[in-house]
Parts: C-alpha cells; structure tokens; sequence
C-alpha cells in the first residue's frame, strides 16, 4: 500500500469535469484507488463517488492506492490533480 497527500489546484475544486478525467486516469490501472477527505474515504474510480466527496479548491485529499501496480496508480493519479485535471 502507498499513499500520498496532494491540494486541490482547480479553481472550481473536482466538479464532473475534472472528476472525469480523475476516474478515467484511475480506471487503467488494477490496483484499488481510493482517497480519504475529511474523515471519509472515496473510490477515486467512481465519478459519483469523487463528487459525493464535494471537494473545493484548495482541499487537501490523501490517495492510497493497493495492489500490483499500486506506485505507478499513485503516479498517475497524482500526476493528474497536479496538472490541473484539463482546467
């Protein structure tokens, strides 16, 4: 299991859009991905689910990722809230 802690950089927080764009980056990979938020721990490969979270701008959110190819998961899902999610 890996993790790692990455803000929020989208003005407009993680709305359909962007949530979309996280899932669809999730889903290539076997490993679970979820992410925990204020308490509560979301399946970062459900677009209801990463918008049940209701994350703003400048949130905080902690991906932990389980399985065969859990490190390059976390890369890749990292690598996508940092670039901006196409915003």
């Amino acid at each position: 299991m890996v993790s790692k802690e990455v803000m929020i950089k989208n003005p407009t927080g993680l709305h359909l859009r962007p949530a979309g764009i996280l899932c669809k980056e999730a889903v290539k990979y076997q490993a679970l991905i979820t992410f925990n938020f204020k308490g509560g721990t979301a399946n970062a490969k459900s677009v209801l689910s990463v918008l049940g979270a209701c994350i703003k701008s400048g949130d905080t959110i902690e991906f932990v990722c389980e399985g065969d190819d859990e490190e390059q998961a976390l890369q890749a899902v990292v690598a996508a809230v940092e670039s901006g999610l196409g915003e």
